[in-house]
């Protein structure tokens, strides 16, 4: 099974409610690195992300929150997972 940023985001979205998610697959940058498969897609990903769920947590908590949600991708090969919170204003 291939994973997605549109399967990522889908997941996202109906477990952090998030106001703003952007999912980008950078796995055809990490071609030859470790836990890369070959095809140049499904395994390094980018989010971006903003949720009410994530105010007043730590760093540490909201990227565990983002890790929970997307637990059934990483135990399928998602190798890679960078995070970035926006923060509310």
């Amino acid at each position: 099974m291939t994973i997605t940023a549109q399967a990522l985001t889908q997941k996202l979205q109906a477990r952090l409610n998030p106001e703003f998610v952007e999912v980008l697959d950078e796995s055809a940058a990490h071609a030859g690195h470790a836990g890369a498969n070959g095809t140049g897609f499904g395994t390094h990903f980018r989010v971006r992300i903003q949720s009410a769920l994530f105010i007043g947590k730590s760093r540490v908590a909201r990227h565990r929150l983002v890790y929970d949600a997307l637990q059934e991708y990483i135990d399928q090969g998602l190798h890679a997972l960078a995070i970035e919170v926006i923060e509310h204003t």
